[in-house]
C-alpha cells in the first residue's frame, strides 16, 4: 500500500470513529517525531504493539479486502503463560460495507466482536476438524450476548449494532459490513498478531508500505522500522 493511502484511510477512520463518539487514548494523537522523542515512555506502546493498524492483507486491494484497526490496550503473552496479571486486550475497528477480512482462526486468542454501530456485521462461520483446517460438513454453536446459537458450516450470523458474538479459539470467521460501515469493538485475551492469526489462505497479515509521503501517523507494522 503506498503511505499516502494509508494517511487517506488514517484520517477517514478517525472521523468515522468520532463520529459515534468513541474517543481514542491520547496516545493516538502522537506524531512519528513525537513517538521517536518520547521513545523511552512509551516503551509500553511499542512493545505491546498498541496503536494504529492498516492491512490490505497483502493482496493490493484494501477497498475489497481489508481491515482498519487501533489497538487500545494490550497484556504479554507471558501473562497469560503465569495465569495472572493483564490477561485481556481491546481494539476499535472498521469494516468497509462489502469490504472482507478474509477466513481465519485464531489458536489462543478468545474475542468478543461486537457491532458498535454503523450497518450490520456479517460473520461467515466455520469450525475447526481436528488438523485445524476447516470443517466445512460440521455445525457450530457460539454464544451471542448471552444466548447460544447454533449455525451450519459457512452461515452467516448478523449482527447489529449493539450485538455481539464470542468466538473461541478455533472458531474460523471471515466478516464485512452489509448495508454501510460498520464499527466494531473487540474485546479478547492477550493479542498477538504476530503469530495468532492463522489464514484459510496464504495471505499476509501486515501490507508492504511505499514510501511515497511523509507518514501521517505509524503504524503498529511500522514500529520495528521508524523505532528501533
Amino acid at each position: 500500500m503506498k503511505r499516502s493511502r494509508v494517511n487517506e484511510i488514517l484520517r477517514s477512520g478517525e472521523e468515522f470513529i468520532g463520529s459515534f463518539g468513541y474517543v481514542l487514548p491520547p496516545f493516538a494523537n502522537l506524531t512519528p517525531a513525537e513517538m521517536k522523542d518520547r521513545r523511552g515512555e512509551i516503551d509500553s506502546i511499542v512493545l505491546r504493539r498498541l496503536g494504529w493498524d492498516i492491512t490490505d492483507y497483502g493482496v493490493g486491494d484494501f477497498d475489497n479486502r481489508g481491515l482498519f484497526l487501533f489497538t487500545a490496550r494490550n497484556g504479554d503473552a507471558s501473562d497469560l503463560q503465569q495465569g495472572r496479571g493483564m490477561l485481556y486486550a481491546e481494539k476499535i475497528m472498521i469494516s468497509r460495507k462489502d469490504q472482507i477480512s478474509p477466513m481465519h482462526r485464531h489458536v489462543i486468542k478468545a474475542e468478543d466482536i461486537i457491532n458498535r454501530g454503523g450497518g450490520t456485521l456479517c460473520i461467515k462461520l466455520y469450525a475447526s476438524a481436528p488438523d485445524g483446517a476447516i470443517d466445512d460438513s460440521a455445525d457450530i454453536a457460539v454464544p451471542t450476548d448471552g444466548v447460544i446459537r447454533e449455525f451450519g458450516a459457512g452461515e452467516v450470523l448478523s449482527l447489529s449494532p449493539g450485538e455481539s458474538v464470542t468466538l473461541m479459539p478455533g472458531v474460523w470467521h471471515e466478516f464485512w459490513g452489509e448495508g454501510s460501515d460498520v464499527l466494531i469493538g473487540e474485546v479478547s485475551t492477550v493479542n498477538d498478531d504476530l503469530t495468532d492469526n492463522i489464514f484459510a489462505e496464504p495471505i499476509d497479515r501486515f501490507s508492504e508500505i511505499e514510501e511515497d509521503e511523509e507518514p501521517y501517523r505509524l503504524l503498529v507494522s511500522d514500529y520495528d522500522k521508524w523505532l528501533s
